[in-house]
């Protein structure tokens, strides 16, 4: 027994000084690694690679090793999609498009892509995309006869169908999502969060067959205002952020966490830094304890599960993607850059 308290001593005294010696992101290193006239919103890292998609039709990967970036133009007739939601599988690229039509493309044979679904109709306006494996996918769009539009693959992306509002939670008047950073669904196993300008967290424990939903302090009052950006650590651990791009100053009830899957929500730095940001993403390796979240008015970090923030950088950016617990991928207007946090 004197050997145990020993041995637990000793493991305490070692835990407590690995906590004192962590050391917290002081300084952000940015690097350009592509340039040009485009508004890139969508980005994934996959694997040695980075997929891209952005308006004009453009879409591209940059191979993170080398620094190659090859792009290509997506029109469909004369019709120039602009694309603000990507996502991938074992196999394929997916990009989709906002606006009317909605349309959904998959790597095809010879580098081409192919359509796979298409959606027209007044209100069609999608938003972001992911899959929780290789078979099963899901995209999600602003409210269309009274409920938000969600469609799901099964198949790996070859086919995909909308679910009927008979299936979803009541539909809000005017409710979306916004389709800032491709960061408004989140999944872990078979679980899916999805964010809503509403301020509403619409929940799925089984892959999107059954479907509730959850309310937010997060403002949504005005037609700018609601959750831009979610990310969960897992399946209980989760944060939000969003506000008001229009007055982006505003940092009133713009971020929140849940603790709980997403039940219940408790307002982060309430009046305080950081304002609108429109995404934020947990950083790899802090056990939920590290955030960053960014916009068009730099970049912010929290080293305490977003009770306290620093501003990092003024540099603007839409949306971000971590390769490791240091390097990330940033994506904004003109261009896509490699950010080194740098700790003290």
């Amino acid at each position: 027994m004197r050997y145990v308290l020993i041995l637990l001593i000793l493991f305490s005294i070692i835990s407590c000084s690995e906590s004192k010696n962590q050391k917290n992101f002081s300084s952000v290193e940015i690097e350009s690694v592509y340039e040009d006239s485009l508004s890139i919103r969508a980005i994934e890292i996959m694997g040695n690679s980075l997929g891209f998609a952005a308006n004009k039709g453009t879409f591209g990967t940059l191979e993170l090793n080398t620094g190659t970036v090859r792009t290509n133009i997506e029109k469909y007739h004369t019709y120039i999609p602009e694309f603000r939601a990507v996502a991938f599988n074992a196999t394929d690229f997916f990009m989709l498009s906002v606006g009317n039509p909605a349309l959904l493309y998959k790597t095809g044979e010879d580098g081409k892509m192919d359509l796979v679904y298409k959606e027209e109709g007044e209100g069609v306006f999608y938003d972001a995309m992911t899959f929780w494996n290789n078979r099963e996918g899901i995209a999600i769009g602003d409210s269309v006869n009274g409920c938000l539009s969600i469609i799901i693959t099964r198949d790996g992306g070859h086919h995909w169908m909308k679910i009927p509002c008979s299936e979803l939670p009541a539909g809000i008047k005017g409710e979306g999502a916004f389709a800032a950073s491709n960061t408004n669904i989140k999944t872990i196993g078979g679980k899916t969060w999805i964010a809503t300008t509403s301020s509403r967290i619409l929940f799925s424990p089984n892959k999107g067959k059954t479907w509730k939903s959850f309310r937010t302090p997060i403002i949504n009052e005005g037609d700018a205002e609601g959750i831009y950006s979610i990310d969960f650590w897992d399946e209980n651990l989760g944060v939000a952020i969003g506000g008001d791009y229009t007055k982006p100053e505003v940092s009133t009830a713009n971020k929140a966490i849940t603790k709980d899957g997403g039940k219940t929500w408790e307002l982060l730095a309430d009046g305080q830094h950081p304002e609108y940001k429109s995404c934020i993403r947990f950083v790899p390796g802090s056990k939920g304890q590290e955030i960053v979240a960014l916009g068009f008015n730099g970049i912010s970090y929290s080293s305490d599960m977003g009770s306290t923030w620093k501003k990092l950088s003024d540099a603007p950016f839409y949306t971000i993607r971590f390769q490791n617990d240091s390097v990330a991928y940033a994506a904004g207007k003109n261009n896509i850059a490699k950010l080194t946090f740098k700790r003290d």
